[in-house]
């Protein structure tokens, strides 16, 4: 395993651009493999996570490469067209792309076996399978309904209504995707607004996706199936989860100033940013414009001193990825701040609320964690790290730890580290660029 070390940083300073958004990635290779024609994808997150799904689009059926100058083209087989695969889907370590994808098979009459790293065959996949089910599709898979699993897609689907037991973007999107192959409406309600990736790209696929807002806050999205999806340009954003581990850096290492350029900033997702300023965070937004279907800004970043707040819980959902790094800016704020309506957090590729608390309580931080909450209590000054945090190969416990370790009295080392590149490929050389100490232990 590799096995990183993080030193106090003097400053960081710099304009940097993140990595391009997973969640967008994922989906525009979907899409692009779903649609008539050739779609052109620029700033695509070249991580594991991604190519897992690239190599499965290819599996079933779709040409897919990458160009010298980076862009990459995906030359759709067609709704309905996918062919099926020769080989089991090894999806690595990302459940979004396992997750999405099973709700695609689900409506295409062929049969297909997916697996995954060991972190991704340990997570609970019941909670898409049991409104697949109700499509027609039929699957067979390891206690729980863990991967690996074979997933039967029905050759008759039929059109549900569903409303998740639990806020997932993940549950929604992939019932919207077998409703893609189905003929007639179907339905998601969602009692809190999750994050929209899927419909917003859906709708630019040529997709009727029509979204109705419900009295407190919860949505209805109805899909109408069988469109012809049409491919053309897609230009994915710089990832605010991914910017979320420089940006807390800049605040925390005195004197720092950073510029992070072209983040996506989905209104469903930006609720890391809107949660540091209640903690008083300079972060500023700046030449805002449309991409497709998603807003973007630069976000230029200014240290200072943190406070602690009480996060509301009905925030989750929009930063729910962003909470270890949350967890850590707490850590060096002064007071006490109270996170809420975290239970998703344990299902996640680590129990990342239970490891940020023990990582936490070892570098000597104190605080409170129960099922779904984690209570921190800050006291202004660096907290004295000095642990080696296993990571649990869960590429956000590790940057979290990292940026804390820029910070804090004594060195931090990762376990694991090497998970990082799933989403951020060449994290540790743009924060040394920046000014961090991050070497191999």
């Amino acid at each position: 395993m590799d096995e990183i070390v993080s030193r106090i940083a003097e400053t960081l300073s710099g304009t940097v651009r993140v990595p391009g958004d997973k969640s967008v990635s994922h989906r525009a290779l979907m899409f692009g493999a779903l649609a008539a024609g050739e779609t052109r994808i620029v700033g695509l997150l070249e991580g594991e996570d991604v190519l897992a799904t690239a190599a499965a689009m290819r599996a079933l059926g779709s040409h897919v490469e990458r160009r010298d100058n980076g862009d990459w083209h995906v030359r759709g087989c067609g709704l309905g067209a996918l062919a099926e695969p020769d080989d089991i889907l090894d999806m690595g370590n990302s459940g979004t792309a396992a997750r999405l994808l099973m709700g695609l098979l689900a409506t295409h009459p062929i049969t297909t076996t997916m697996t995954g790293d060991a972190s991704l065959r340990s997570r609970p996949m019941e909670r898409v399978l049991t409104p697949l089910r109700q499509f027609g599709a039929h699957f067979d898979g390891a206690a729980g309904g863990r991967l690996p699993l074979t997933v039967s897609g029905a050759s008759q689907p039929i059109p549900i209504e569903y409303q998740p037991p639990v806020a997932s973007a993940q549950v929604k999107s992939a019932v919207l995707l077998a409703g893609l192959n189905t003929p007639g409406e179907t339905t998601v309600i969602e009692p809190v607004a999750t994050r929209d990736h899927t419909e917003r790209m859906l709708i630019q696929f040529g997709a009727e996706v029509t979204t109705e807002v419900l009295e407190g806050g919860g949505r209805r999205i109805t899909i109408v199936g069988e469109p012809e999806l049409t491919a053309g340009d897609v230009a994915v954003p710089a990832d605010i989860s991914s910017a979320a581990f420089p940006m807390v850096a800049a605040l925390l290492v005195p004197g720092s100033r950073l510029r992070l350029n072209g983040v996506g900033l989905n209104p469903l997702r930006a609720g890391l940013p809107e949660t540091l300023r209640d903690m008083g965070a300079h972060i500023d937004e700046e030449n805002i414009r449309g991409g497709d279907g998603e807003p973007i800004a630069d976000l230029a970043v200014t240290a200072g001193a943190l406070r602690g707040i009480e996060v509301p819980a009905e925030r989750a959902p929009s930063m729910i990825d962003e909470y270890p790094i949350l967890a850590v800016a707490a850590a060096c704020a002064e007071g006490t701040t109270v996170m809420r309506g975290l239970a998703e957090l344990r299902v996640k590729e680590s129990d990342r609320l239970a490891a940020m608390a023990k990582g936490l309580a070892a570098c000597g931080v104190d605080l409170e964690e129960g099922e779904d909450y984690l209570i921190v209590h800050g006291v202004g000054t660096p907290p004295k790290g000095g642990a080696t945090i296993d990571s649990g190969l869960d590429h956000r416990i590790a940057m979290a730890f990292l940026v804390l370790g820029m910070f804090s009295r004594e060195p931090i080392t990762v376990t694991g580290a090497e998970t990082i590149n799933t989403s951020f490929p060449g994290f540790v050389g743009m924060m040394n660029g920046l000014g961090a100490h991050l070497a191999p232990a």
